[in-house]
């Protein structure tokens, strides 16, 4: 069996570092986390409702998504990385305590899926594809956010 190249292995660690920070920028509530893991040009696809481009895009993102959830946590069960890549299957679970796009706080206990990928330039996120049950999450709260 062949050692793993030392900087490769860096690399590697660096860049699970960057996503597992910006999943905890979301589990502590502290979405300044995300300067040190994101690009500056980093690109969120799609981007969320009233969500402005790069990481100060994200940060009210994060504050909305806190106080809607207090208690949220993101779990990753399945992270798969090659250089410069690395696929998410995660869980976000949490209380809907504060309003959710229109949604008055139900009180329900809730957990929904995402799936994401990332793209890393060895230390920073540049992009991030995602996914969220939005559907799944809307059906356990009861409620369908106001169609404009």
């Amino acid at each position: 069996m062949n050692a793993i190249n030392p900087q490769l292995s860096e690399r590697l660690r660096a860049e699970r570092t960057a996503v597992e920070t910006l999943y905890r920028a979301f589990n502590e509530n502290a979405p300044d986390l995300v300067d040190s893991v994101l690009a500056a040009d980093w690109e969120d696809i799609p981007l969320g409702p009233g969500q402005g481009p790069g990481p100060d895009g994200i940060k009210p993102i994060i504050r909305s998504f806190g106080e809607a959830f207090p208690d949220v946590q993101i779990v990753i069960h399945d992270l798969i990385q090659v250089p410069g890549q690395i696929a998410v299957r995660a869980e976000i679970t949490g209380t809907h305590r504060g309003e959710l796009f229109g949604i008055a706080p139900t009180g329900k206990r809730v957990s929904f899926r995402l799936h994401e990928f990332h793209a890393l330039d060895g230390q920073r996120v540049t992009t991030t594809w995602h996914m969220e049950d939005w559907f799944g999450l809307f059906l356990q709260l009861g409620r369908f956010p106001a169609q404009s």
